[in-house]
Formats: structure tokens, C-alpha cells, sequence
């Protein structure tokens, strides 16, 4: 006699058949890793050759994880594609049909999603690092240096909230073309360009993307008036796990009260 529990196993095995055979999982996740490296290595490069400034002191975890904030858009395409590609592609129906508990299959797609997000993060992260001080040459720090391990854990944590986010927002709006016509200018260019502008920057310091930069040392010093945040390391990824949960429970929501 079936339990909860093979509900729920074969939910989750159901789902993670789907993320291993589609083949944008693997070539969406390439690309995230090639760009997180690869611009690692560069951004690396580009700052060994800079001359030390007093006045303003670089901080090499800057060159280890200002890659992400490129990396991470593929990252939020495979977010979007979880669950907006069953929409899309109108196999929300026989999903639905298969699992029709509405709940069950949500929470089967982000239980198969979250173990392959924190394994890629968990090599990623720590890929960029090491190539990124290595292109930094004498300017580079070690695994040991201060702030490194917390950067690169936050860093891991990021990469995944930010997807699962993704997921969440995908989910609300039914479709992977409107989420990724309102995620990808949010997160590229909305929140990041007009982040250093100061009146715009009130609002945008609080955004999904710009909470956890804190923790991977992309802003300024506390105090900064134009790239400083109002709010440390731990207290942004914990705004940014409210933005996650909120997505994610606003995804639920839709998902249990509309038609597919």
C-alpha cells in the first residue's frame, strides 16, 4: 500500500527525470559555470595589472564574485524553465494529470531542484575563487584569507535562492517568456545600473539580487553613500530567503487556484 512517503519519493524522482533529460539543464548550467569562471579569470587579470590605489583599497573577493552577477542569468533561465517550460510547452496538463495533488508536484519540482542547485553552486563558487586569485597574481589571498569561506558559502547560497526564486516568480506568472522579460532586466539592468543612482538606489538596495551582494563583497564599506547598503552580510541573504519564500508561496498559491 502506497504512503505519503512514496508519494513524495516518487514525486521528486518523477521531477528530477525531467531536469536530468531536458537539455537546457545541462547546457543552461554550462553556460552559468563558463561564464562565472571565465569572467573570473578575466576580471582577475584585469586587476593584476592595476597600480595599488591608497585611496581606495582593492579587495580581491571583489574579482572572485562580480562574475556571478553574469553567471547567475542562465542560472535564473533554468529557474524560470523548472517551471515555466510546463506552461509553455503545455505539459502542465498531463503533469497535473499524473500528480494531482497540486501541492505534491510543486514541492516535488523544488525538492529535485534544490540538491542540483546547491552541488553546482558548491563547485562554482569555489572554482571562480581559486581562478580569479590565481589571475590575481601577488594580489590574490588564499582559501584562509579573512572573509573567504563566509564569502564563498553566502556566494553558494545565493546562486541558489536567487534560481529558486526564479522558479517561484515562473510559477506566478505561468509562462517562461513574461518571467524572463521582467527577471532578466531586473536583475541585469534595473537593479544594477540603476542601483548607483541615489534616490533610485533607496529602492533598489532592497531588490532580490542586490540583498545578497553584501555577503560576496560586491559593494562598498558600510557608510559608502553610493555603493554602501544599510544592512550586513547575513541580514541581506536573509531578505534575500524572505524574497524566496515569498516567490515561492505566491507560486503555491497560483499554482492551487487557477486552471492549468
Amino acid at each position: 500500500m502506497s504512503t505519503p512517503a512514496d508519494a513524495v519519493r516518487a514525486a521528486i524522482a518523477a521531477e528530477w527525470v525531467k531536469l536530468r533529460t531536458v537539455r537546457s539543464t545541462f547546457w543552461l548550467l554550462l553556460l552559468a559555470f563558463a561564464l562565472s569562471v571565465g569572467l573570473a579569470h578575466l576580471i582577475g587579470l584585469t586587476f593584476a595589472d592595476m597600480k595599488p590605489d591608497p585611496e581606495r583599497p582593492f579587495d580581491p573577493l571583489f574579482a572572485a564574485f562580480y562574475s556571478l552577477t553574469l553567471g547567475q542569468l542562465p542560472l535564473v533561465a533554468f529557474g524560470v524553465l523548472v517551471m515555466g517550460g510546463e506552461y509553455s510547452s503545455g505539459t502542465i496538463r498531463p503533469s497535473l494529470a499524473a500528480v494531482p495533488r497540486r501541492g505534491l508536484f510543486y514541492g516535488g519540482k523544488l525538492l529535485a531542484e534544490v540538491p542540483l542547485l546547491l552541488g553546482f553552486s558548491l563547485v562554482t563558487v569555489p572554482v571562480a575563487f581559486l581562478v580569479s586569485q590565481a589571475a590575481l597574481g601577488p594580489q590574490g589571498v588564499s582559501v584562509g584569507a579573512d572573509g573567504a569561506v563566509e564569502a564563498m558559502i553566502g556566494a553558494s547560497l545565493y546562486l541558489t535562492l536567487i534560481t529558486l526564486f526564479s522558479t517561484g516568480v515562473a510559477t506566478m506568472l505561468r509562462g517562461s517568456a513574461l518571467s524572463l522579460g521582467v527577471l532578466l532586466p531586473l536583475l541585469f539592468l534595473g537593479s544594477q545600473g540603476l542601483g548607483n543612482i541615489p534616490k533610485v538606489k533607496t529602492v533598489t538596495q532592497f531588490l532580490p539580487d542586490q540583498v545578497g551582494m553584501v555577503v560576496m563583497h560586491l559593494t562598498g564599506p558600510p557608510g559608502d553613500p553610493r555603493f554602501g547598503r544599510p544592512y550586513g552580510p547575513w541580514t541581506g541573504m536573509a531578505l534575500l530567503a524572505l524574497w524566496t519564500a515569498a516567490a515561492l508561496l505566491g507560486g503555491h498559491l497560483a499554482l492551487r487556484r487557477r486552471d492549468a
